[in-house]
């Protein structure tokens, strides 16, 4: 179902199921709204194996400028599309779909990763200048695009804590591709990990990783951080303890800014025309601090 707003000449929006939660509507019209472009941007809740309808829709209707997907389709839209480009291509994961044409003139639609570019830009406002290593909790998606964000940030190796490795095949592939070292470690291994890295990025659903911050027993966090990507609750335990701890914590709200972002400057194309406008307008939209 989607939360309808007045009609505008191009189209864009963001898929996932459930959808209701997503703050990405809110960011998306600020930014619009900022730079004077005329693109609606709803919301569509569509269960998986759905997919295709959507995609159709957004092939044949040429006011369609691009999707924002969410879980649980960041794989399953893939197929729909006719290629991936930048980071997507490395990770094998989108977030992100753009439509348009080629120069014959046929309708084509491109995958995109901007979660990549959401990470780096959102640790690197924390203040994070170089990370030699860092740890990685999940083994989803997300975490794909964690692996590539670690190595654009200087990381040279990265530990990866999954509650099931035997499904880690995904990841494994990833890293050779993109000419990382990376070890695979049991959720028990978790928590002892934590205090050796530089960055540590859980891509976990909401609170899905406060167990471990009963763990943390007398360690302090020296400037290290923590990224968790979930930003509803917030905080998390496990960002509360890092924090407590002398860590330095990054919300989920802050990667979910910085991603935004990037979908904005595919979708708006020469309408995209000052960043930190649009950077700010952003975080009014969801309460965050300017910056």
């Amino acid at each position: 179902m989607a939360l309808s707003q007045p009609s505008a000449r191009f189209r864009a929006g963001v898929t996932g199921h459930p959808i209701s939660h997503s703050k990405s509507p809110a960011l998306h019209r600020a930014a619009y709204r900022e730079l004077g472009f005329d693109c609606g941007y709803d919301a569509f809740d569509v269960p998986p194996g759905h997919l295709g309808g959507l995609m159709a829709e957004i092939r044949s209707d040429p006011t369609w400028c691009g999707l924002s997907v969410t879980m649980p389709h960041k794989a399953a839209a893939i197929p729909y599309v006719d290629g991936m480009l930048g980071s997507a291509a490395d990770i094998g994961v989108i977030n992100t779909v753009t439509a348009g044409w080629n120069a014959e003139g046929e309708r084509r639609l491109a995958g995109h990763n901007t979660d990549v570019a959401g990470i780096v830009n959102a640790v690197r406002h924390a203040g994070a200048t170089l990370i030699s290593r860092g740890v990685i909790l999940g083994g989803g998606g997300t975490a794909a695009a964690a692996m590539a964000a670690m190595q654009a940030l200087g990381a040279n190796f990265v530990d990866v804590c999954m509650r099931s490795t035997s499904r880690a095949g995904g990841l494994t592939a990833v890293a050779d591709r993109l000419g990382l070292e990376v070890s695979l470690h049991s959720w028990e291994q978790a928590a002892a990990l934590l205090s050796t890295a530089d960055l540590v990025i859980s891509t976990l659903p909401p609170n899905g990783a406060d167990e471990l911050a009963a763990h943390f027993m007398g360690d302090l966090f020296d400037r290290q951080i923590l990224l968790d990507v979930a930003y509803e609750p917030w905080p998390s335990a496990l960002a509360s303890g890092w924090e407590d701890r002398g860590g330095i914590i990054v919300p989920g709200l802050e990667m979910l800014i910085y991603q935004a972002v990037e979908q904005v400057r595919l979708f708006a194309g020469d309408a995209f025309t000052s960043e930190s406008a649009v950077i700010n307008v952003m975080c009014d939209a969801v309460g965050a601090p300017r910056r």
